[in-house]
C-alpha cells in the first residue's frame, strides 16, 4: 500500500531523516519507534505531505505522491492524527467531527463517517454539543482519532497517540487502535511507548538520529536486546 523509497527530509541544511526505506502493507499496523528526535514525526509529516523530501521517493497505491500538496493527500484516503491533537477548542465535539469529513463527496458518506465513530466511541455522541477545550485528556485523544476517521482513510497515521495520558488511558488508546485495525484501517504508528506500540504491530522499524537501525516483527523486536536495552529499561 505505501513504500517509501530513501527518503532524506531536512529543515535548512540539516537532515532530520537519512535514507529511510520501509513499506506499510495493507491491513498492517506498522510502527516507527525511537527515543524523541529520532525523526519518526518528520517521516509522516513527509507522507502526509506537509513536508518534502529532499531526495527519494514515497508511493501510495502504487502513485508518486511525494510532492502532492496535503489536501490531495487526504483525498487519496490517507488521514494523520497530528501530535498534540490540535483540535479546534472553541467549536464543539461535533463540529470538530464534521471539519474531519470535508473531503467527503455526500452527506450520506458524512452520516456513514458518524455512525462508525459514534460506534467505536459513543463517548464522543454523548458529547457532542460540548467544547471540545472542556473534554478530558483521554477523550480529546478519542476526538482526535474520530477526526482523522471521519476523512473515511484507507490508510491512518497516528503521531503520538499515549502523549500526556495516564497509563490507563493509554491502554484504552492501544486497544482502539486493535479495534479499528480489525476493521480494516492500515495503521503507521509513531510512538515512543515501545512496548505498547510494539505489542500491536505486525512489524515496526527502529530509528536512531535519522536512520533505521533494526526492522522486524514487532513481537521479535520486543526479545531484541538493542530494544530492550535502549527502549524497555531492561
Amino acid at each position: 500500500m505505501l513504500s517509501v523509497r530513501e527518503i532524506s527530509v531536512g529543515y535548512k541544511e540539516l537532515l532530520a531523516v537519512q535514507k529511510v526505506s520501509f513499506e506499510v502493507r495493507e491491513g498492517e499496523v506498522i510502527s516507527l519507534v525511537g527515543s524523541n528526535g529520532a525523526g519518526k514525526s518528520t517521516i509522516i509529516k513527509t507522507i502526509a505531505g506537509l513536508l518534502h523530501p529532499k531526495a527519494g521517493e514515497i508511493y501510495f497505491n502504487k502513485e508518486p505522491i511525494h510532492m502532492t500538496p496535503p489536501y490531495e493527500i487526504v483525498r487519496k484516503k490517507i488521514s494523520m492524527i497530528p501530535e498534540g491533537r490540535r483540535l479546534f477548542g472553541r467549536l464543539s465535539t461535533l463540529d470538530n467531527l464534521l471539519l474531519g469529513s470535508y473531503a467527503l463527496d455526500s452527506k450520506e458518506e458524512v452520516r456513514k463517517a458518524l455512525e462508525n465513530v459514534f460506534e467505536l466511541f459513543p463517548i464522543l455522541e454523548e458529547r457532542g454539543n460540548q467544547r471540545a477545550d472542556t473534554l478530558s485528556g483521554g477523550e480529546q485523544q478519542q476526538l482526535a482519532i474520530a477526526r482523522g476517521l471521519m476523512s473515511r482513510p484507507s490508510l491512518l497515521m497516528l503521531d503520538e497517540p499515549s502523549l500526556g495520558l495516564m497509563p490507563k488511558l493509554v491502554s484504552e488508546i492501544f486497544k482502539i487502535l486493535r479495534e479499528i485495525s480489525q476493521n480494516g484501517v492500515t495503521v503507521l504508528l509513531v510512538e515512543q511507548n515501545v512496548f505498547e506500540a510494539l505489542q500491536i504491530s505486525h512489524r515496526a522499524y527502529v530509528l536512531q538520529t535519522g536512520l533505521v537501525v533494526l526492522e522486524g516483527k514487532g513481537e521479535d523486536l520486543l526479545k531484541s536486546d538493542l530494544v530492550r536495552r535502549a527502549y524497555l529499561g531492561m
